[in-house]
């Protein structure tokens, strides 16, 4: 084929995907009914709600809503270190230069697929009915989400090292652990301890919306608020929300500067 025969082809595909998104667009938009003029229409309810009925912040119920941001924070990291170590194990058998048998390679691809397919607030209401509402439940289910997030990481991250010193090491007669210890984790240790302080940071926004549907912590205080019209401790308890996620945000960013 010649060049100009390659690019009459690629104009053609561009002038399909380019018309085959704007018929999707456009049934879309029609199907949902959405309309620019009608988005703009409520802006003034949205803009008076906020500034009449949630500010300004009840600063008085700091001290109530102190135990609800200690609940997310503790949620936060029990599930990001519980999940963390399930997922580096699942990892090594997910991951194609690791794993011992290309089957339990896509067993466990299938398993983390199917974790992360199911958003978080599914698991919640998935798990409340036997662990009742609270911390117990959102914990579970930020653990669930996570293990399905970490062990793809996980094994992207491992599929990606340098399988030179690894076969080095096997030409050398080094045993499993030797090569694992002296080949792999080096250069896996900074994508896991990356992955991981994300998993944190999703945790601690997603703790936000699962709470609101029994997972307890911070988004409980707000679902609760709403619901007994306290618009302006709704607003304490996102600005907590917001100052917790930004202190945490802050702290994993010192830590992947000076540790990876």
């Amino acid at each position: 084929m010649d060049w100009q025969s390659y690019q009459r082809k690629k104009r053609r595909y561009t002038v399909l995907l380019l018309a085959g998104l704007t018929g999707i667009t456009v049934l879309s938009i029609n199907t949902t009914g959405f309309s620019m003029a009608r988005a703009g229409a409520g802006l003034g309810e949205i803009l008076r709600f906020i500034l009449v009925d949630m500010l300004p912040p009840d600063w008085g119920s700091i001290s109530r809503l102190l135990q609800p941001t200690l609940d997310t924070l503790y949620m936060s990291v029990v599930a990001m270190g519980t999940s963390a170590l399930v997922s580096f194990i699942l990892a090594f058998f997910a991951a194609g230069a690791t794993t011992p048998h290309p089957l339990l390679q896509v067993i466990a691809r299938a398993f983390a697929t199917l974790l992360r397919t199911i958003p978080d607030m599914v698991w919640v209401l998935l798990i409340v009915p036997a662990y009742g509402l609270g911390v117990m439940a959102g914990t579970i289910a930020l653990f669930i989400a996570g293990v399905g997030l970490l062990t793809r990481a996980f094994a992207e991250a491992l599929d990606e090292i340098d399988m030179g010193q690894v076969e080095a090491l096997k030409a050398a007669g080094s045993s499993w652990l030797q090569i694992m210890g002296r080949a792999v984790m080096p250069q896996f240790w900074p994508e896991l301890l990356s992955w991981s302080l994300f998993n944190l940071d999703t945790n601690v926004r997603s703790s936000a919306i699962i709470g609101m549907v029994g997972g307890g912590g911070l988004g409980f205080a707000i679902q609760a608020g709403i619901k007994l019209f306290q618009f302006e401790e709704v607003t304490m308890a996102i600005l907590m929300t917001v100052v917790l996620f930004v202190g945490i945000e802050f702290l994993t960013t010192v830590l992947r500067r000076n540790i990876i």
